[in-house]
Protein backbone atom coordinates (compact mmCIF):
# COMPACT_ATOMS: atom_id res chain seq x y z
CA UNK A 1 0.00 0.00 0.00
CA UNK A 2 1.20 3.46 -0.85
CA UNK A 3 0.76 4.82 2.65
CA UNK A 4 3.40 2.43 3.97
CA UNK A 5 6.02 4.15 1.85
CA UNK A 6 5.54 7.45 3.64
CA UNK A 7 8.54 8.42 5.70
CA UNK A 8 8.16 9.28 9.40
CA UNK A 9 9.57 12.68 8.40
CA UNK A 10 6.57 13.37 6.15
CA UNK A 11 4.63 16.57 6.90
CA UNK A 12 1.92 16.35 9.53
CA UNK A 13 -1.38 15.22 8.09
CA UNK A 14 -0.03 13.90 4.79
CA UNK A 15 -0.05 10.27 5.90
CA UNK A 16 -3.68 10.50 7.03
CA UNK A 17 -4.85 12.02 3.76
CA UNK A 18 -3.02 9.40 1.69
CA UNK A 19 -4.56 6.60 3.78
CA UNK A 20 -8.02 8.13 3.33
CA UNK A 21 -7.45 8.40 -0.42
CA UNK A 22 -6.56 4.71 -0.65
CA UNK A 23 -9.57 3.67 1.43
CA UNK A 24 -11.83 5.76 -0.80
CA UNK A 25 -10.19 4.20 -3.87
CA UNK A 26 -10.87 0.69 -2.62
CA UNK A 27 -14.44 1.67 -1.80
CA UNK A 28 -14.78 3.00 -5.34
CA UNK A 29 -13.77 -0.33 -6.83
CA UNK A 30 -15.92 -2.32 -4.42
CA UNK A 31 -18.99 -0.15 -5.09
CA UNK A 32 -18.49 -0.37 -8.85
CA UNK A 33 -18.20 -4.14 -8.61
CA UNK A 34 -21.27 -4.36 -6.38
CA UNK A 35 -23.35 -2.27 -8.80
CA UNK A 36 -22.33 -4.22 -11.87
CA UNK A 37 -22.56 -7.60 -10.13
CA UNK A 38 -25.81 -7.09 -8.22
CA UNK A 39 -27.84 -5.06 -10.70
CA UNK A 40 -26.19 -5.28 -14.15
CA UNK A 41 -25.51 -9.03 -14.32
CA UNK A 42 -21.74 -9.00 -13.82
CA UNK A 43 -18.82 -8.64 -16.21
CA UNK A 44 -17.86 -10.81 -19.18
CA UNK A 45 -16.07 -10.16 -22.46
CA UNK A 46 -17.75 -12.40 -25.06
CA UNK A 47 -21.37 -11.86 -24.11
CA UNK A 48 -24.08 -9.23 -23.73
CA UNK A 49 -22.29 -8.25 -20.50
CA UNK A 50 -19.27 -6.92 -22.40
CA UNK A 51 -20.46 -3.34 -21.91
CA UNK A 52 -19.98 -3.69 -18.14
CA UNK A 53 -16.23 -4.02 -18.71
CA UNK A 54 -16.28 -0.34 -19.69
CA UNK A 55 -17.32 1.31 -16.38
CA UNK A 56 -15.14 -1.08 -14.37
CA UNK A 57 -12.03 -0.31 -16.44
CA UNK A 58 -12.66 3.42 -16.42
CA UNK A 59 -13.07 3.66 -12.66
CA UNK A 60 -10.00 1.46 -12.12
CA UNK A 61 -7.77 3.09 -14.74
CA UNK A 62 -8.83 6.67 -15.31
CA UNK A 63 -9.70 7.41 -11.69
CA UNK A 64 -8.05 5.11 -9.13
CA UNK A 65 -4.74 4.39 -10.88
CA UNK A 66 -4.49 7.90 -12.32
CA UNK A 67 -5.04 9.34 -8.85
CA UNK A 68 -2.38 7.08 -7.35
CA UNK A 69 0.06 8.01 -10.13
CA UNK A 70 -0.44 11.68 -9.25
CA UNK A 71 0.23 10.94 -5.58
CA UNK A 72 3.55 9.23 -6.25
CA UNK A 73 5.61 12.40 -5.77
CA UNK A 74 3.92 13.10 -2.43
CA UNK A 75 4.27 9.55 -1.10
CA UNK A 76 7.80 8.60 -2.18
CA UNK A 77 9.53 11.67 -0.80
CA UNK A 78 12.99 10.25 -0.07
CA UNK A 79 13.53 7.72 -2.86
CA UNK A 80 15.69 8.39 -5.91
CA UNK A 81 13.98 10.81 -8.32
CA UNK A 82 14.59 8.50 -11.28
CA UNK A 83 12.76 5.64 -9.57
CA UNK A 84 9.89 7.91 -8.60
CA UNK A 85 9.58 9.16 -12.18
CA UNK A 86 9.55 5.59 -13.48
CA UNK A 87 6.80 4.57 -11.05
CA UNK A 88 4.78 7.69 -11.94
CA UNK A 89 5.03 6.85 -15.67
CA UNK A 90 4.35 3.15 -15.08
CA UNK A 91 1.12 3.76 -13.16
CA UNK A 92 -0.09 6.23 -15.79
CA UNK A 93 0.81 3.75 -18.54
CA UNK A 94 -1.08 0.95 -16.76
CA UNK A 95 -4.09 3.26 -16.39
CA UNK A 96 -3.98 3.96 -20.14
CA UNK A 97 -3.89 0.25 -21.03
CA UNK A 98 -6.83 -0.53 -18.74
CA UNK A 99 -8.78 2.45 -20.10
CA UNK A 100 -8.10 1.27 -23.66
CA UNK A 101 -9.59 -2.12 -22.80
CA UNK A 102 -12.66 -0.31 -21.48
CA UNK A 103 -12.97 1.75 -24.68
CA UNK A 104 -12.66 -1.34 -26.89
CA UNK A 105 -15.33 -3.06 -24.78
CA UNK A 106 -17.89 -0.29 -25.22
CA UNK A 107 -17.33 0.02 -28.99
CA UNK A 108 -17.62 -3.76 -29.49
CA UNK A 109 -20.70 -3.89 -27.28
CA UNK A 110 -22.34 -1.08 -29.24
CA UNK A 111 -21.53 -2.80 -32.53
CA UNK A 112 -23.03 -6.08 -31.32
CA UNK A 113 -26.23 -4.41 -30.11
CA UNK A 114 -26.51 -1.97 -33.01
CA UNK A 115 -26.12 1.10 -30.78
CA UNK A 116 -24.58 4.26 -32.35
CA UNK A 117 -21.23 5.53 -31.05
CA UNK A 118 -19.95 8.93 -29.95
CA UNK A 119 -23.22 10.87 -29.85
CA UNK A 120 -23.47 11.66 -26.12
CA UNK A 121 -21.71 14.28 -24.01
CA UNK A 122 -20.28 11.43 -21.92
CA UNK A 123 -18.65 9.85 -24.98
CA UNK A 124 -17.25 13.18 -26.20
CA UNK A 125 -15.74 13.99 -22.80
CA UNK A 126 -14.49 10.44 -22.38
CA UNK A 127 -12.70 10.30 -25.71
CA UNK A 128 -11.20 13.75 -25.15
CA UNK A 129 -9.97 12.68 -21.70
CA UNK A 130 -8.37 9.50 -23.07
CA UNK A 131 -6.68 11.14 -26.07
CA UNK A 132 -5.36 14.05 -24.00
CA UNK A 133 -4.24 11.66 -21.26
CA UNK A 134 -2.28 9.62 -23.81
CA UNK A 135 -0.70 12.80 -25.19
CA UNK A 136 0.14 13.97 -21.66
CA UNK A 137 1.81 10.63 -20.93
CA UNK A 138 3.85 10.66 -24.15
CA UNK A 139 5.00 14.25 -23.60
CA UNK A 140 5.83 13.53 -19.96
CA UNK A 141 7.97 10.53 -20.91
CA UNK A 142 9.67 12.53 -23.67
CA UNK A 143 10.50 15.52 -21.50
CA UNK A 144 11.23 13.99 -18.10
CA UNK A 145 11.97 10.27 -18.38
CA UNK A 146 13.89 9.87 -21.62
CA UNK A 147 17.20 11.67 -22.24
CA UNK A 148 17.34 14.47 -24.78
CA UNK A 149 15.21 17.36 -23.51
CA UNK A 150 17.23 20.34 -22.36
CA UNK A 151 17.00 21.77 -18.86
CA UNK A 152 15.26 24.92 -20.11
CA UNK A 153 12.66 22.92 -22.08
CA UNK A 154 11.92 20.77 -19.05
CA UNK A 155 11.59 23.84 -16.84
CA UNK A 156 9.21 25.56 -19.27
CA UNK A 157 7.05 22.49 -19.81
CA UNK A 158 6.80 21.39 -16.17
CA UNK A 159 4.04 23.88 -15.12
CA UNK A 160 1.89 22.78 -18.08
CA UNK A 161 2.50 19.13 -17.25
CA UNK A 162 1.44 19.63 -13.63
CA UNK A 163 -1.65 21.69 -14.52
CA UNK A 164 -2.93 19.34 -17.21
CA UNK A 165 -2.27 16.34 -14.99
CA UNK A 166 -4.70 17.67 -12.39
CA UNK A 167 -7.12 18.96 -15.06
CA UNK A 168 -7.30 15.56 -16.79
CA UNK A 169 -7.88 13.82 -13.47
CA UNK A 170 -10.81 16.18 -12.83
CA UNK A 171 -12.13 15.62 -16.37
CA UNK A 172 -11.94 11.86 -15.89
CA UNK A 173 -14.03 12.03 -12.72
CA UNK A 174 -16.56 14.36 -14.38
CA UNK A 175 -16.84 11.96 -17.32
CA UNK A 176 -17.48 9.04 -14.95
CA UNK A 177 -20.27 11.03 -13.29
CA UNK A 178 -21.84 11.65 -16.70
CA UNK A 179 -21.52 7.95 -17.47
CA UNK A 180 -23.22 6.91 -14.23
CA UNK A 181 -26.15 9.23 -14.92
CA UNK A 182 -26.39 7.98 -18.49
CA UNK A 183 -26.46 4.33 -17.39
CA UNK A 184 -29.15 5.00 -14.80
CA UNK A 185 -31.36 6.88 -17.27
CA UNK A 186 -30.99 4.12 -19.85
CA UNK A 187 -31.65 1.26 -17.44
CA UNK A 188 -33.98 2.49 -14.67
CA UNK A 189 -35.47 5.66 -16.11
CA UNK A 190 -38.98 4.93 -14.81
CA UNK A 191 -37.99 3.90 -11.27
CA UNK A 192 -34.92 6.09 -10.65
CA UNK A 193 -36.99 8.86 -9.04
CA UNK A 194 -38.39 6.38 -6.49
CA UNK A 195 -35.02 5.93 -4.72
CA UNK A 196 -34.65 2.31 -5.83
CA UNK A 197 -31.59 0.49 -4.42
CA UNK A 198 -29.68 0.50 -7.71
CA UNK A 199 -30.09 4.26 -8.06
CA UNK A 200 -28.98 4.85 -4.48
CA UNK A 201 -25.92 2.61 -4.92
CA UNK A 202 -24.92 4.31 -8.19
CA UNK A 203 -25.39 7.74 -6.63
CA UNK A 204 -23.17 6.60 -3.75
CA UNK A 205 -20.51 5.64 -6.30
CA UNK A 206 -20.73 9.17 -7.69
CA UNK A 207 -20.25 10.68 -4.24
CA UNK A 208 -17.24 8.42 -3.66
CA UNK A 209 -15.75 9.55 -6.98
CA UNK A 210 -16.07 13.16 -5.88
CA UNK A 211 -14.62 12.42 -2.45
CA UNK A 212 -11.62 10.59 -3.94
CA UNK A 213 -11.00 13.46 -6.34
CA UNK A 214 -11.23 16.08 -3.62
CA UNK A 215 -8.84 14.26 -1.27
CA UNK A 216 -6.27 13.61 -4.02
CA UNK A 217 -6.65 17.19 -5.24
CA UNK A 218 -6.09 18.57 -1.77
CA UNK A 219 -2.90 16.55 -1.31
CA UNK A 220 -1.61 17.69 -4.70
CA UNK A 221 -2.28 21.39 -4.14
CA UNK A 222 -0.72 21.72 -0.68
CA UNK A 223 2.55 23.50 -1.41
CA UNK A 224 4.11 22.42 1.88
CA UNK A 225 3.46 18.76 0.97
CA UNK A 226 5.46 18.86 -2.25
CA UNK A 227 8.40 16.49 -2.55
CA UNK A 228 11.57 18.34 -1.48
CA UNK A 229 14.55 17.92 -3.83
CA UNK A 230 17.32 15.76 -2.39
CA UNK A 231 20.86 17.15 -2.22
CA UNK A 232 22.13 14.79 -4.91
CA UNK A 233 19.20 15.77 -7.16
CA UNK A 234 20.17 19.44 -6.93
CA UNK A 235 23.75 18.57 -7.86
CA UNK A 236 22.63 16.39 -10.79
CA UNK A 237 20.27 19.12 -11.93
CA UNK A 238 23.11 21.64 -12.06
CA UNK A 239 25.32 19.15 -13.92
CA UNK A 240 22.51 18.46 -16.42
CA UNK A 241 21.98 22.17 -16.95
CA UNK A 242 25.71 22.65 -17.55
CA UNK A 243 25.77 19.88 -20.16
CA UNK A 244 22.62 20.92 -22.02
CA UNK A 245 22.77 24.70 -21.74
CA UNK A 246 26.51 25.24 -21.69
CA UNK A 247 26.42 27.06 -18.36
CA UNK A 248 28.70 26.68 -15.39
CA UNK A 249 27.11 25.33 -12.20
CA UNK A 250 27.54 28.73 -10.60
CA UNK A 251 26.29 30.70 -13.60
CA UNK A 252 23.03 32.59 -13.79
CA UNK A 253 19.97 31.35 -15.61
Amino acid sequence: RMDRALSPASPAGLSAYVVVSQLLGLMLLATTGAWLGRYRGGVAWHSLLQFNVHPLCMVLGMVFLQGDALLVYRVFRHEAKRSTKALHALLHGLALVIALVGIIAVFESHRTKGIPDMYSLHSWCGMAAFVLYLLQWLLGCGFFLLPGASFSLRSRYKPQHVFFGIALFALSIATCLLGITEMLLFNIRDSYSHFVPEGVLANTLGVLLLAFGLVVGYVLTRDDWKRPPLAEELALSMDFKTLTEGESPGGGS
